[in-house]
């Protein structure tokens, strides 16, 4: 019978000490404690064992989960990247370009927020629809889709996030593909095909939650069976003989 209790007397410490929260810190190390509050940027806790009394906090940020005594396991995610943070952004844009049709072009864009600072967005330009400024009659499409990356800041504060999720400078890799065919100056009739991969620099401006400003320039390498390069009026452009490709823009967007 004395062996039994003090078998108890060993095992209920233990127990008590095994049956903790555990915090799991992204420096791969625990801390084995009684979680007692859980605030917007810290989290509190005791270790009874060791300091009843004194009250400890750690940052949300360093922390990679909480295993609760019950069982229950929390994870917490930046808040700059947290997808609650911005539950009131509206993740869509429908994008025109107000000058395309100068150029004998009339240009519409899509983007989608797929999550904190990454979007992805498509272009569709119909070629013929527009001022016909070059007087070559043109006819056909581009298509382009591209992957945007935001940038993020330089250094983080705690509680910092996106303004918005669409707002903020971005680079984007960017394919794009052009069907054109269009009156030669020799005369003739010209079909030709224009690919390229383009990255694009800008900026995007968000309004009051519903509007969009989007400017911004693109470079790259192409291939075209333009020979003489005319095709490289319409949509974006492909440099003969040196496959050099660009294009630049202007658009204004509805969000939803």
């Amino acid at each position: 019978m004395k062996k039994i209790l003090l078998l108890i007397l060993f095992l209920v410490p233990a127990l008590a000490i095994y049956a903790q929260d555990v915090i799991y810190k992204k420096n791969n190390q625990t801390i084995n404690c009684k979680i007692t509050e859980i605030g917007l940027i810290e989290v509190k806790y005791v270790i009874p064992e060791k300091y009843k009394d004194v009250v400890m906090t750690i940052a949300k940020d360093d922390i990679l989960k909480i295993v609760y005594e019950s069982g229950e396991v929390q994870t917490f995610v930046n808040e700059m990247y947290d997808k609650n943070s911005y539950a009131d952004n509206k993740l869509n844009a429908i994008k025109f370009h107000p000058f395309s049709p100068l150029y004998g072009c009339l240009t519409f864009s899509y983007e989608r927020s797929v999550k904190a600072g990454q979007s992805y967005e498509g272009t569709l330009g119909i070629i013929g629809l527009g001022w016909d400024i070059t007087e070559q009659s043109p006819a056909g499409a581009y298509a382009k889709f591209g992957y945007k990356f935001i940038k993020n800041p330089d250094f983080y504060l705690r509680g910092m996030r996106y303004a918005h999720l669409l707002k903020g400078t971005y680079f984007k890799p960017e394919l794009a593909l052009k069907f054109v065919g269009y009156n030669s100056y020799s005369g003739t009739y010209q079909n030709t095909i224009s690919a390229a991969f383009l990255m694009n620099f800008g900026k995007q401006w968000v309004f009051d939650n519903q509007f969009a400003v989007d400017f911004g320039v693109a470079i790259g390498y192409g291939l075209s069976s333009d020979e003489d390069g005319s095709s490289a009026f319409w949509g974006f452009a492909v440099a003969p003989y040196t496959g050099f490709s660009g294009s630049s823009y202007f658009k204004l967007a509805y969000l939803f």
